[in-house]
């Protein structure tokens, strides 16, 4: 009897030994390894389809105090989040980009810090590079070859990184961003050959549908799609279908529950139909944006004087909104 309870007990743990499960049970690094792009989906490390549910930070320059270990919990554990974005402009909105005479030493520590904290607690990490005011990605190409080539051998063993290289660019055509990415992408695969690179569309990164009529030949790669609810409504998601229906893998880098320019007025009852829609279609999502800044898409009210310890009444309703959200959509979606 001892010699069967013995064998079974044995089962038990071998069987267990293959499933390895994150503290809250979603898709994090510590359950999910690195990430793929399979059939037009998000998959983990064993090719069944995860969903990343997060937040991006402001621009770090103006950032830096929410870089902590203590806050990324918070991110983590309070908020939800199984990934967290590091905007890093390149041009400077309120401040000067790491193109245009930002200290890109500091800003490089914070990206470090960033990934370190976000490995600390279970998150995947994006590094994006923050096309906004500039436009066209090739404006500062070499600058982004070279910083993509440090980033890539720096973070070639870590699975819980990924890499935006290109937010939002505006005023140019998807060739234009095609022939930058085609620049770009070989240099991150000669450090980090099986890496999940992101791509940003035309107009904003809203035209992931022009995008689907000629998408890059690499693997891995997934293509941005941004919307604010007040602003873009189902003639937008019309557009995602269309790209989907193509094959175009897509991810939702930068969202928010506002209008365009981050202002009030508010549409929750749009960004619900938003989140029904990606939710329904596997397309994860990041919310605009972790910081007290003067905006309505704000996570946290702008009268808390916190960088760590957070409560939910520290939360703005942007903030309090993508708690909630997160929690509903994670809990239906937990495996058994």
């Amino acid at each position: 009897m001892k010699k069967i309870l013995s064998i079974f007990l044995c089962l038990i743990v071998l069987c267990s030994c293959g499933t390895k499960e994150s503290f809250d049970h979603k898709d994090r690094p510590s359950s999910s390894g690195h990430l793929q792009v399979i059939n037009a989906k998000l998959c983990d490390q064993n090719g069944d389809p995860v969903m990343l549910r997060g937040i991006s930070s402001y621009g770090l320059s103006l950032s830096e105090r929410y870089i902590n270990d203590e806050c990324f919990h918070d991110i983590s554990h309070l908020i939800g989040a199984n990934v967290f974005r590091l905007a890093l402009y390149t041009w400077g909105v309120g401040s000067v980009g790491y193109c245009t005479g930002g200290d890109q030493k500091r800003l490089m520590k914070a990206i470090e810090d960033g990934v370190t904290y976000a490995k600390n607690n279970d998150m995947y990490v994006i590094i994006d590079w923050h096309i906004l005011e500039d436009g066209d990605p090739n404006r500062f190409i070499e600058e982004a070859k070279v910083f993509f080539d440090e980033v890539s051998e720096k973070y070639k063993d870590s699975d819980h990184v990924l890499y935006e290289i290109c937010n939002e660019p505006n005023k140019v055509d998807w060739k234009t961003i095609r022939d930058y990415a085609s620049v770009i992408i070989p240099i991150i695969r000669e450090n980090d050959p099986d890496s999940l690179i992101i791509v940003g569309t035309p107009n904003w990164s809203q035209d992931v549908d022009v995008a689907a009529n000629d998408p890059l030949d690499y693997d891995n790669l997934l293509y941005t799609l941004h919307f604010y609810s007040a602003s873009h409504k189902q003639e937008l998601r019309d557009k995602a279908h269309i790209a989907m229906e193509k094959g175009l893998p897509i991810m939702v880098t930068e969202f928010g529950i506002t209008a365009s320019t981050g202002n009030i007025p508010y549409d929750v009852e749009e960004a619900d139909k938003w989140i029904e829609f990606l939710e329904n279609n596997g397309i994860s999502y990041v919310m605009w944006e972790f910081s007290k800044t003067a905006e309505g898409s704000a996570a946290i009210r702008s009268d808390c004087l916190k960088d760590r310890s957070f409560e939910r009444e520290d939360f703005s309703l942007a903030g309090q909104w993508l708690m909630d959200t997160i929690a509903k959509y994670a809990q239906s979606s937990r495996r058994n």
